[in-house]
């Protein structure tokens, strides 16, 4: 007996007509954005080895991933983001390429989701990946870049944000403590989703060191530039205070250009991706509660490949984005520009008429009914302006 034959998997959904048209439209701005600042497309494929996600810069949760295996025993995954592969094929196919490189992409993620978040198991993504420089316009570059996309998918109508981070002052402090690769990623987690009460059992824990107490008070550092002060009170050595000096001069730069009142500083923003090595950021669209922008630099991962250059990017959840405009915006389905109806014997004359239409940039249908009245009943349900009956001659009837 079949059961599910009517349904989509948990996590995943149908997407009707306005759905597709919305997506579209900010796919093709986002491509023409990022095409106009000299980036290259480039695609991966959907399934990739389990091993290409379990290096020394990234070990992703077997338990988020899509497995199978292929016809000979080797484990597959459907991909789970996007920047793994393409550093994988910076590092082969493209080594001997000059550099920087600037890369952009549109594909599909598979990851598991917690159920009770409502979270998509399958998200569509575009964004973009610059490799071969670690400078300081390569960041600027990047947060622009994302600060532009932000604007695109606003189309004028939304308000967005910006968080900046710096994933090197999680990275420091965690150093100091005396930790388990699971107690790291727990504090991680209770640090990104700002569980205090957690966070402090855990780092009390593990011994009355100064960096556990900064680590303690790491996810209330957000804020405006008052942030970096506190900080600074908080922990110091060379590398912190290294790091909250460049983090300092990008947001004051940024704040010259995102406008009044969406840029914050936020130092407890720590990624689920351990790759990141320098800036990370977060982009938000009002009227969705969780990013639709993330990304940062990541200098080691490709070294894992074979490659030690650096690198920096970001991806644009469209799906999210799209459910933002609808909310916003009404989106329809445009009706056809003419309809036409051949009567029998006059079918390929009326292929004739479509075609010309066409041509000249209008869109047409055919009318498959027994009936003027029916077709014009039809033309009426759908909108459609104009109606053209073919036989020995071409009547237009409005």
């Amino acid at each position: 007996m079949r059961k599910y034959d009517l349904i989509t998997p948990e996590g995943t959904k149908d997407l009707l007509f306005e759905e597709c048209l919305i997506r579209r439209e900010m796919e093709h701005k986002l491509h023409s954005m990022f095409r106009s600042k000299g980036y290259s497309e480039l695609t991966t494929p959907g399934l990739e080895f389990y091993d290409v996600f379990q290096t020394e810069s990234m070990d992703y949760p077997q338990e988020r991933l899509y497995k199978m295996t292929d016809s000979k025993g080797r484990l597959l995954v459907l991909r789970p983001e996007s920047t793994v592969p393409i550093a994988r094929v910076v590092a082969t196919r493209l080594k001997d390429a000059p550099l920087p490189l600037r890369l952009y992409y549109h594909q599909t993620v598979y990851r598991f989701e917690q159920a009770l978040k409502g979270r998509s198991d399958e998200i569509r993504q575009t964004g973009i990946e610059l490799l071969g420089s670690a400078s300081y316009m390569a960041d600027v570059e990047m947060v622009t870049t994302a600060i532009e996309a932000l604007h695109a998918c606003s189309c004028g109508n939304t308000g967005f944000s910006l968080e900046l981070g710096d994933a090197g002052v999680f990275k420091e402090l965690m150093r100091e403590l005396d930790a388990t690769s699971e107690e790291r990623e727990n504090i991680r987690y209770l640090i990104e989703t700002k569980n205090y009460p957690a966070l402090n059992d855990v780092l009390d824990s593990l011994g009355d060191v100064r960096a556990a107490g900064a680590l303690k008070k790491l996810p209330a550092l957000f804020g405006g530039e008052e942030v970096f002060e506190k900080a600074s009170q908080l922990y110091s050595n060379p590398r912190i205070d290294e790091i909250l000096t460049d983090l300092k001069k990008l947001y004051q730069d940024i704040s010259k250009v995102i406008g009044e009142g969406r840029l914050t500083v936020d130092l407890g923003m720590v990624n689920n991706a351990d790759y990141y090595t320098g800036v990370i950021i977060k982009g938000y669209l009002e009227g969705y509660g969780e990013e639709v922008l993330s990304g940062g630099r990541y200098n080691k991962l490709l070294s894992d490949f074979g490659y030690d250059i650096p690198a920096t990017g970001f991806a644009v959840n469209v799906d999210a984005v799209a459910n933002v405009r609808l909310k916003s915006q009404i989106v329809s389905v445009q009706p056809a520009d003419a309809l036409i109806y051949a009567v029998p014997g006059y079918e390929m004359k009326a292929v004739e008429m479509s075609h010309r239409l066409r041509e000249q940039g209008k869109v047409t249908e055919y009318a498959f009914f027994d009936s003027i009245e029916l077709v014009r009943e039809y033309a009426r349900d759908r909108k459609i302006r104009q109606v053209i009956i073919i036989d020995e001659e071409i009547t237009e009837v409005e």
